[in-house]
């Protein structure tokens, strides 16, 4: 079982990488969070995160960068109906940390906006999904959990709601899901309470190019 590989990139692009591993070139599909995150083709000593899936007529090979996206396509995967590609497409709409926070919230709303996922499906992916943060130590960290089977405090349930209006107000205007992420982080710590506030907060954000 291949689980990581190391070398030069040869070519990236938002739905696969060729990595030359001692002369051998290794395709992988990516989603476009991790294609962001690696460094642009011809860059040596990349290393990638791995899972081969094997296949009656085809081996295929997937790469992460991070244990946590790696993690989340295992979990993707294992739900019924849901194959490598629907969950390349899930972790290219939403970051580990951001699909975190649509899970916690059971915002189907969201869920609906990745490509393939209809409201129906939306709805049943958050089930299934629903204690997979608390019970993956991996995942754990995400939502702020240190321990398997804890719950978040219930102080966290009203922040967490506004925060996901807020996301999905600043998804409607056209930001990306990674820049509605990075515009929301610290939002908390401003002392903003309302959806008004932390949306004013996370456009200034944005505007500042932070």
């Amino acid at each position: 079982m291949i689980v990581q590989l190391t070398g030069t990139l040869l070519e990236v692009t938002p739905s696969r990488v060729v990595l030359d591993v001692g002369g051998v070139g290794y395709e992988l599909g990516v989603s476009s969070t991790t294609a962001a995150a690696l460094p642009h083709a011809g860059e040596a000593g990349v290393t990638v995160l791995a899972r081969m899936i094997v296949r009656e007529d085809a081996m295929e090979l997937y790469g992460f960068a991070s244990r946590e996206e790696r993690a989340l396509f295992d979990q993707l995967r294992a739900i019924s109906g849901v194959g490598p590609k629907l969950a390349l497409s899930v972790l290219s709409t939403f970051s580990p940390a951001a699909l975190a926070q649509v899970v916690t919230a059971q915002d189907a709303a969201r869920m609906a906006q990745v490509p393939g996922v209809g409201r129906k499906k939306a709805s049943r992916l958050l089930v299934e999904l629903s204690d997979v943060f608390s019970k993956n130590a991996e995942l754990r960290g995400l939502v702020g959990l240190s321990e398997p089977d804890a719950v978040l405090p219930l102080s966290a349930a009203p922040s967490a709601g506004v925060a996901a209006e807020a996301a999905e107000a600043l998804l409607s205007m056209g930001f990306t899901s990674q820049e509605t992420e990075l515009a929301l982080e610290g939002h908390e710590e401003a002392g903003t309470v309302t959806i008004e506030q932390v949306v004013a907060y996370a456009l200034r954000r944005l505007g500042s190019g932070r």
